[in-house]
């Protein structure tokens, strides 16, 4: 863990490996060090994550990264009277094109969701048992959560990082 925080912590440099070490080093860890750090969560929860972390190459990394918006949880999804959607607040880059789509489901789901779902697997079908790894992409937006909010997210850390061991 602490080679992980160590080389997270050396700057946002485009990864030369796979999408899986990518997320653990920059997303899941760094957030995962400031909710320990801060008490957020307790070394159970801490010790779940890293069971994610330490799996986290079986998570369906082998599509080479696609243009994600980043930061796609419904808040960032916003309904025109026309019934257009815009997204907002990007944090653009390229990551595992699963990840936007498991965030449209977070905090009780964008509204369409499932319209929004069959539509992209219209245009390009996501590889088999995805469904299972929404909770992994989901990891991120919670510890951000309880890193930036405390410890009143500790139990959706805590639900996701379980989920994400079943899946």
């Amino acid at each position: 863990m602490a080679r992980l925080h160590r080389r997270a912590a050396r700057g946002q440099h485009p990864s030369p490996g796979p999408w899986p070490g990518w997320f653990a080093e920059r997303r899941l860890v760094p957030y995962l060090r400031m909710s320990a750090d801060g008490g957020a969560l307790s070394a159970a929860e801490v010790a779940l994550v890293e069971q994610v972390i330490s799996r986290i190459d079986g998570y369906g990394g082998s599509e080479p990264p696609a243009r994600v918006h980043g930061d796609l949880w419904p808040g960032n999804v916003l309904w025109a009277a026309d019934a257009r959607a815009w997204l907002v607040d990007p944090a653009a880059h390229g990551g595992h094109r699963e990840t936007d789509l498991a965030q449209l489901a977070l905090f009780g789901g964008v509204p369409h969701l499932d319209r929004v779902l069959a539509a992209y697997q219209d245009a390009w079908p996501l590889a088999a048992g995805w469904e299972a790894r929404v909770p992994v992409h989901q990891l991120h937006l919670m510890l951000v959560h309880t890193a930036l909010f405390g410890g009143a997210y500790r139990s959706a850390v805590r639900t996701t990082a379980e989920a994400a061991l079943r899946g």
